[in-house]
């Protein structure tokens, strides 16, 4: 499915590795039935729960979808005798049938935190007012009631020191690179250029993900915009869906590069990602200036890592530092578009650098990413919790 494939991909190795997987989670594109009902996927038996989401929706919108699918699971989840349980957030209200069902059974609890709930929507205004005591609440909660937590950035564990929890039982597993997914892509790449004409032989600029508020893609239509003044051949491809796809398709037609050297196309599942990777000559991952955000661990920035193609994100933090420390992309300023638009369109048109970052990249994927590696160090965290029940 298109979005977020972390707790597919690690749930599927624990398959394999001869664990029995259950995967508690909500089917997003139905309608309300109140019925739950199972598949196996991938080795995995997963039991769905229709709860609309997408992320047009509006905040009060989206809370109301976390708590329906927080109370439901939590009755239904205490069906299922386990030796261990992995609460992944976001949301934070994934804590409350985590810790309840870790409480009825008398199994531990890991809390896997993929991004810095409260923080992130106190700093976005998402919450206000009395959430914000509710929310810093259910943090603490959460925290509390796990025997380990992983983290999936530094920056993350950070946090959740900060807020009082040991520090030796946050282990940081980022976000991982699908090498084996992304191998031979090249003639995909080629077979979908030649479907576009307007693509061809002509350098690529990839976006592939959530078109939310958080990621800020008014600043990849105005770099377009400043591109189109000196490369008018670079070409920007945005593929997803979300709350502001709407305003970017405006903002683009009002400056003149919507399906000029500015396109957009609709989300895709992971499987079609090597394709559409191998096609560009280079990835973003971005976001709006909030240094909250510096901690992310976005599937982007990790798929591109995987296809080996040069890294751009317009953010300090971890990923900033890895990209200075191997060449992998570019860091580019968040608050002068003209000027990251000059370095981008030098990065681009030199192949020597563009080879040397793609190359960077990967190796960078191999020696520090690799999701088998990852899902290994995931194994050793939940069986250390489970014998120490």
């Amino acid at each position: 499915m298109s979005g977020g494939t972390r707790s597919y991909e690690m749930a599927r190795r624990l398959a394999a590795y001869g664990h029995e997987v259950h995967m508690i989670t909500s089917d997003r594109s139905g309608p309300v039935s109140g019925r739950w009902y199972r598949t196996r996927e991938s080795g995995i038996q997963v039991h769905w729960l229709p709860v609309p989401y997408e992320n047009k929706m509006s905040y009060p919108a989206r809370l109301r979808a976390f708590f329906r699918f927080a109370i439901r699971s939590a009755s239904y989840s205490r069906r299922i005798k386990a030796d261990v349980i992995l609460a992944s957030s976001t949301p934070l209200t994934i804590a409350l049938p985590g810790v309840w069902v870790s409480k009825m059974q008398r199994a531990p609890l890991v809390f896997e935190v993929r991004d810095l709930w409260p923080e992130l929507p106190i700093a976005l205004g998402a919450l206000k007012g009395p959430l914000i005591p509710a929310a810093r609440l259910l943090e603490r909660f959460a925290y509390r009631n796990s025997s380990q937590i992983i983290a999936l950035s530094p920056g993350m564990k950070d946090g959740i020191v900060r807020a009082g929890y040991p520090s030796r039982r946050v282990h940081v597993i980022p976000n991982g690179c699908d090498l084996e997914l992304f191998q031979g892509a090249s003639r995909s790449g080629r077979r979908f250029r030649d479907r576009y004409e307007w693509l061809g032989e002509r350098p690529l600029v990839l976006y592939a993900g959530t078109i939310g508020r958080i990621n800020g893609l008014k600043y990849l239509v105005r770099l377009a915009f400043e591109t189109w003044k000196a490369a008018p051949e670079v070409r920007f491809l945005v593929a997803g869906d979300g709350y502001e796809r709407r305003l970017i398709e405006a903002l683009a037609r009002d400056l003149g590069v919507l399906d000029r050297n500015f396109f957009l196309s609709p989300p895709m599942p992971k499987a079609d990602m090597p394709e559409l990777y191998a096609a560009a000559t280079m990835a973003t991952s971005l976001f709006i200036d909030l240094p909250e955000m510096w901690s992310n661990s976005a599937n982007k920035f990790f798929d591109s890592l995987a296809a080996g193609r040069p890294i751009a994100v317009n953010y300090q933090g971890w990923q900033a530092d890895l990209i200075h420390e191997t060449g992998a992309g570019l860091v580019l300023p968040a608050d002068d578009v003209p000027g990251a638009a000059r370095q981008l369109t030098r990065a681009i048109f030199d192949k020597g650098w563009t080879a040397r970052a793609g190359s960077a990249a990967l190796q960078l994927a191999r020696d520090r990413f690799d999701r088998d590696r990852l899902a290994k160090q995931m194994e050793e965290v939940l069986l250390r919790s489970a014998s120490r029940a």
